[in-house]
């Protein structure tokens, strides 16, 4: 098994996998408190949005064992009520396990990983139980959710 450590979300180090905002520290130009388009994720062919809570519970260990793309939809990461650690690989047409990094992604920051990008639900960091929202295309679970288990050997292990 490999190990990673989580680093420190960044503009530059993220941007690969999309983009992100703080929006409990919102910042730049607003209207009155309203801070418009801070983050932009296009969904296609006017399918609605769908915001679906996940609760998910703190490991033991963050072992990576399984990881997800979608071809088709950007997928929005919101936690509310602790700091997550997100992991990414770059699109592909195969699983890239060795090409993974995790994030720190502190509560109330809106993530969108881009088209492509592998990734599975977050882990918790700061709370044994956190509640996430996550934003997909109306059934994109069902529908564009390409899942892959990964071998022992693949697995990953991200430390703090």
């Amino acid at each position: 098994m490999r190990t990673i450590h989580a680093q420190k979300l960044s503009k530059e180090a993220f941007s690969p996998y999309g983009q992100y905002y703080n929006l409990m520290s919102p910042e730049g130009y607003n209207l009155d408190g309203f801070f418009p388009d801070r983050v932009l994720m296009p969904f296609p062919g006017g399918i609605p949005a769908g915001f679906s809570p996940l609760i998910t519970e703190k490991p033991a260990e963050y072992i990576i064992e399984k990881s997800e793309y979608h071809n088709y939809a950007q997928e929005g990461i919101l936690p509310i009520d602790s700091d997550i650690l997100v992991y990414v690989a770059p699109a592909s047409n195969k699983p890239v396990p060795e090409l993974t990094e995790a994030f720190l992604v502190p509560k109330g920051t809106f993530v969108a990983l881009r088209t492509g990008v592998w990734h599975m639900g977050p882990f918790p960091v700061d709370r044994e139980i956190a509640h996430i929202l996550i934003a997909l295309p109306e059934r994109t679970y069902m529908n564009d959710c390409h899942v892959v288990e990964y071998s022992q050997d693949d697995r990953i292990k991200i430390e703090l």
